[in-house]
């Protein structure tokens, strides 16, 4: 038992200090690298002086790196939201209510966007194909054989029901009242393949919603505890969640949440 005591002791000590070390900035003020300076800005002390230091030189680094990216480069946009971020505040550190705000006010645009253009921004054609796998062309994705006609069927909604659909999210999206009944399911396909998610409830309240590869879509839903389900390229994907409030879910190569 002692053994056994001094065991679990020195495999704490080790995990304490792997965790100390993974936050070690003793050598801070040598770094070039962006994101190691930005993580940095964000775990310090509002009055460490390195601060003053560091803050202009990533927000150099930043323009620089802007300056000579590629045209297509993917990093571009994170590093105008993180530049525009530091020219009002400390760090890029933002709380979890501000991070939805902004999720929020993305999809309320999107939304609005589409009722603008009154139309689908995405078009499915049902596939016949016998085939293990059902390559649908638009998406360049597979599913399997037995979700494709539905997956199809799913996403091939006339524009007035594609209308209704955004209507209703828009007004989910806009109500803030605590007691609404309903609420918004985002769900963020980070996958090669297109998906269907289904939220099943108590009794028989049950949702699908088709996700293109790549893409994402939402649903307005009952609050309550689903079970979320899901075959990712193959994988199965299942998950318990308390929807009480707008949420997003991201499936794929990033971890699912």
């Amino acid at each position: 038992m002692k053994k056994l005591l001094l065991f679990f002791c020195a495999m704490l000590c080790l995990s304490l200090s792997a965790q100390k070390k993974g936050k070690d900035y003793s050598d801070i003020l040598k770094s070039n690298n962006i994101y190691e300076i930005n993580a940095f800005l964000r775990d310090a002390h509002p009055d460490d002086p390195r601060r003053s230091v560091l803050k202009p030189r990533v927000m150099e680094m930043m323009r620089e790196y802007i300056k000579n990216a590629h045209p297509e480069d993917q990093k571009v946009k994170d590093m105008q939201e993180m530049l525009a971020l530091l020219k009002r505040r400390p760090s890029t550190k933002i709380s979890f209510d501000e991070m939805n705000a902004i999720i929020k006010q993305k999809q309320i645009a999107k939304y609005k966007a589409e009722l603008a253009a009154k139309k689908s921004t995405t078009v499915f054609t049902p596939s016949n194909t016998q085939n293990t796998f059902v390559i649908n062309t638009t998406a360049n994705a597979a599913i399997p054989n037995a979700e494709a006609e539905e997956f199809n069927m799913l996403m091939a909604v006339s524009p007035v029901e594609h209308q209704n659909k955004t209507v209703k999210i828009l007004n989910s999206l806009f109500d803030n009242d605590p007691n609404a009944k309903e609420c918004i399911v985002l769900i963020r396909n980070q996958s090669d393949c297109n998906i269907i998610v289904r939220m099943e409830s108590v009794g028989t309240i049950k949702y699908r919603l088709a996700i293109p590869a790549q893409g994402e879509n939402s649903i307005v839903i009952e609050k309550g505890q689903y079970l979320f389900t899901s075959l990712v390229c193959g994988a199965q994907y299942a998950s318990q969640k308390t929807v009480q409030r707008p949420i997003m879910v991201a499936l794929g190569s990033a971890p699912a949440q």
